[in-house]
């Protein structure tokens, strides 16, 4: 299982920092992930990283073995 490990305002959403998930594709991460408490509502302004690279193609793979970080849009530098 994936783990997936949520920042900022995507952790107060999901209630929760991190999550184990088991999916295919980043496409059905972003469908599993639409479902959890309120994390659907901040989900699409949130970039997906997999194991460190930005995953933008819903096709792409998501391994069983993957570090997935949702990171929600910040301000600041």
């Amino acid at each position: 299982m994936a783990q997936v490990r949520l920042f900022a305002g995507a952790a107060e959403a999901a209630g929760a920092a991190e999550l184990r998930v088991d999916v295919a594709t980043v496409g059905a991460l972003r469908a599993h992930l639409g479902g959890v408490a309120r994390l659907g509502t901040v989900l699409d302004r949130c970039a997906l990283l997999v194991d460190g690279r930005r995953a933008s193609d819903d096709a792409e793979p998501v391994p069983a073995s993957a570090t997935v970080d949702v990171l929600p849009p910040f301000a600041g530098g």
